[in-house]
């Protein structure tokens, strides 16, 4: 299952990543030397944003590579920093599955008012699906962790949730 996780959302992910970068190549590229830009890049690339930064928020909790605050772990019990870990996971879980909830109802909102980007008019609601879909994968994710086995600490090393 993690094997499946990673590959398609690093796929997803990345394939969003380089369709950014071709669409700025070419928008610059036709601003330069055409004296035209791509109408709606810009919308473009703030969908293509979404698709990156909630296609990767999944590896990014699996992995453990949030932005912590670690200065007090080394003094901290095993024990009180498996507790710390259990709530933190178990708070971020909660929370982001309601938060798929709650971007999934805002996309059947936007799908019966048909509410679009403003220039290329292009639907939101399968972009607020995706993004309630993978906050979901990303609660889940925070939840297993709960089951995990604690990390081992090296002399020195904090721990990271």
């Amino acid at each position: 299952m993690k094997k499946l996780l990673e590959t398609l959302c690093g796929l997803l992910s990345g394939a969003a990543l380089f369709a950014i970068m071709a669409l700025t190549f070419f928008d610059v590229a036709g601003r330069k030397l055409l004296s035209n830009s791509i109408p709606g890049s810009l919308e473009l690339t703030e969908l293509l944003m979404v698709v990156v930064i909630f296609g990767a928020l999944p590896l990014v909790s699996q992995r453990g590579e949030h932005v912590v605050f670690d200065s007090m772990d080394n003094y901290l019990p095993s024990m009180l920093r498996r507790l710390q870990t259990i709530v933190v996971s178990a708070l971020c879980g909660v929370a982001l599955l309601a938060l798929a909830w709650l971007m999934w109802q805002t996309g059947n909102q936007f799908l019966e008012s048909g509410e679009t980007t403003a220039q290329l008019k292009i639907l939101k609601a399968p972009f607020l699906y995706g993004m309630g879909v993978l906050c979901g994968v990303t609660g889940l994710v925070h939840l297993a962790q709960i089951a995990q086995p604690p990390q081992v600490l090296e002399e020195g090393e904090g721990a990271a949730l």
